[in-house]
């Protein structure tokens, strides 16, 4: 048996069945809620139960104190209906953003190829249409690893139809991305759930677009730029891509081609630990560095885009920032871990990125 719950400020109601949390009933029917780890961890997720009653299940009480939940507050990645429920979330809806419910999905293992030697290419072939929007994300669920599902951003564009493209580095000590590197084989079944994030890009808005990635945080950028080229964008689209060696560097020969194709596509890799007297000839340094030269510290005008891990995002915002572009033109993709569940914005400046 399952409850009602109404969502303000937009009132809607939707069915939430036994057992299943607030956010998962509301993502799989299509409305965002701002959420991060997933886990009761970092309390992005906080709503205020206007009526009715929630189980709070297994939130921290770090991300969810007493008095909050005195006051009403719930985690809506951990809480469960007891009854019909009422609660106000702060959705902040985009014009850009497209309205598509979670579904669950089963695929095939078309291919996997080494595109370093620790990143690898793994294809997936459904039977039924992928709906997402460039920039988001799939869970995928891998049998046997603790935890089971593991979060992979889509590296390719929806225009491929039925087809979804993960990009995985195998991470030292990883159960996730080691089944995946070890265990996977072409011709396996997977299933997943998707599409999540509102990481995508705000096309309406037009004007030059920067995409910052660092490793495999291309993917997004990947999946936005081949979409966008697609498309037909013709404003400035430029794309750095740092990597720590010329070894760790993939997609290279696919960047240049669509750059010579397209005279509004800038293609910049980048490597942070490149021996010195190699045969690389490109830009070294890091990520915001590479950035910082190439439009003279001055980012004024351009919509920024940045997917990868957190030291590359913090100190490409602060360049950026420092550059004249502040926080409504600046996107994040942004994946929470246990250990930075405490972790709680340190101004309302950085609220969305």
């Amino acid at each position: 048996m399952g409850f009602e719950l109404t969502i303000e400020p937009i009132g809607e109601t939707i069915e939430v069945a036994e057992g299943q949390t607030i956010l998962s009933a509301c993502l799989r029917a299509g409305i965002y809620l701002p959420h991060a780890c997933g886990h009761g961890l970092c309390g992005t997720c906080k709503v205020e139960v206007v009526d009715g009653e929630v189980d709070h299940a297994e939130a921290s009480p770090f991300a969810l104190m007493d008095f909050e939940r005195d006051e009403g507050k719930t985690l809506a990645c951990t809480a469960r209906l007891m009854s019909d429920v009422t609660i106000e979330a702060d959705i902040d809806e985009d014009p850009d953003q497209e309205r598509i419910p979670v579904r669950d999905f089963t695929a095939r293992v078309a291919a996997i190829t080494d595109l370093t030697h620790d990143v690898k290419g793994i294809r997936l072939v459904t039977d039924a249409e992928v709906p997402f929007q460039p920039g988001q994300y799939v869970n995928v669920v891998l049998p046997g690893v603790e935890g089971s599902t593991r979060a992979f951003s889509i590296a390719n564009p929806p225009g491929e139809k039925g087809v979804i493209e993960l990009q995985v580095r195998r991470v030292p000590g990883g159960a996730g991305t080691g089944f995946l590197h070890e265990k996977l084989k072409e011709g396996d079944s997977l299933t997943f759930s998707a599409p999540y994030g509102r990481f995508f890009v705000r096309k309406s808005r037009g004007g030059p677009l920067l995409f910052l990635a660092g490793g495999t945080g291309v993917s997004s950028p990947r999946s936005m730029i081949l979409d966008l080229l697609a498309e037909g964008y013709s404003d400035p689209i430029t794309l750095i891509h740092g990597v720590r060696t010329a070894a760790d560097l993939y997609g290279e020969a696919e960047f240049r081609a669509l750059a010579a194709a397209h005279p509004n596509f800038t293609y910049v890799p980048v490597l942070s630990a490149e021996p010195a007297g190699s045969d690389w000839n490109g830009e070294r340094g890091f990520v915001h560095e590479a950035a910082g030269r190439l439009f003279n510290d001055l980012f004024e005008g351009q919509t920024a885009y940045l997917c990868g891990p957190p030291p590359m995002i913090e100190a490409s915002i602060a360049a950026l920032m420092k550059g004249r572009l502040f926080e409504k033109h600046i996107f994040t993709e942004r994946f929470l871990t246990g250990a930075d569940g405490a972790e709680k914005p340190k101004s309302p400046v950085f609220r969305r990125i």
